[in-house]
């Protein structure tokens, strides 16, 4: 959880048009697999160059499950081989350059798309309209201490009246950056600035709607819409399914 963020001023989300949005959200779980089991031969030279730093293990295990993932998922919807999916960056919301948010590099249309991963959990989240997803594992006590303060003062009354409850702080935490994920902002937009707490759904950012996810035990993770959210399909996906040949996509 990375409170760090450029400066500059805060930018300002475009607020969506109304219409209730369906939403696709798959989850794996990271320890049913080794890095050797996983079929990376579909992703593309950023993303196999990416596999190839010197990360943890364990880092780079979720980012290949994650982005094999992804791409099978897209390319079912699609109609495409995994490998030919193919990835844009949109516009930064804050300064125009294009490090923004993921997109499929396509027709108008094409759907939108989020990916997360921590502790044992892949999350993917596809929509028709821009979407966020963020799964966390708990924090230690000494985290929610930390950062707590860097939030809307309504979230952090809510994790005070909560005794500090690391499950607490960490639903509230993946609300928010569910969030800022979706609006493509991320950690370029102050904590502090827009509500995403549970109490108070009146209060969410115009246009947006937020809820949470049933993840893994030890996990927390949710999924942001721009738009009323309608029916939330879940699925876990075998570990199968980012192994072998590219298998169809389970319903």
């Amino acid at each position: 959880m990375i409170i760090d963020r450029p400066g500059g001023p805060d930018p300002e989300p475009r607020t969506p048009a109304p219409g209730r949005i369906d939403v696709d959200l798959w989850q794996l779980r990271v320890d049913d697999l080794a890095e050797e089991d996983l079929d990376a031969s579909e992703l593309d030279a950023g993303e196999r160059e990416q596999l190839a730093h010197p990360l943890r293990a364990v880092d780079r295990l979720r980012y290949g499950v994650g982005h094999v993932a992804l791409r099978r998922l897209l390319a079912d919807r699609l109609g495409l081989a995994p490998a030919a999916v193919a990835y844009r960056r949109e516009p930064c919301p804050g300064c125009g350059a294009l490090h923004g948010r993921p997109a499929l590099d396509g027709p108008p249309g094409a759907p939108h798309f989020s990916l997360s991963h921590s502790g044992d959990v892949v999350l993917i989240g596809i929509a028709d309209r821009p979407v966020g997803v963020d799964v966390e594992t708990f924090p230690q006590a000494t985290t929610v201490r930390e950062v707590t303060g860097a939030l809307h003062s309504r979230e952090r009354a809510e994790i005070a009246e909560a005794g500090h409850a690391p499950e607490v702080f960490a639903r509230i935490w993946c609300r928010k950056e569910a969030y800022l994920k979706g609006i493509g902002i991320g950690m370029a937009r102050s904590l502090d600035k827009d509500y995403l707490g549970e109490r108070d759904p009146s209060a969410l950012p115009e246009g947006w709607d937020v809820q949470e996810v049933p993840t893994a035990a030890g996990h927390a993770a949710a999924v942001a819409v721009a738009g009323p959210i309608g029916l939330v399909r879940t699925s876990w996906l075998p570990a199968s399914f980012v192994t072998a040949a590219a298998p169809g996509t389970p319903s």
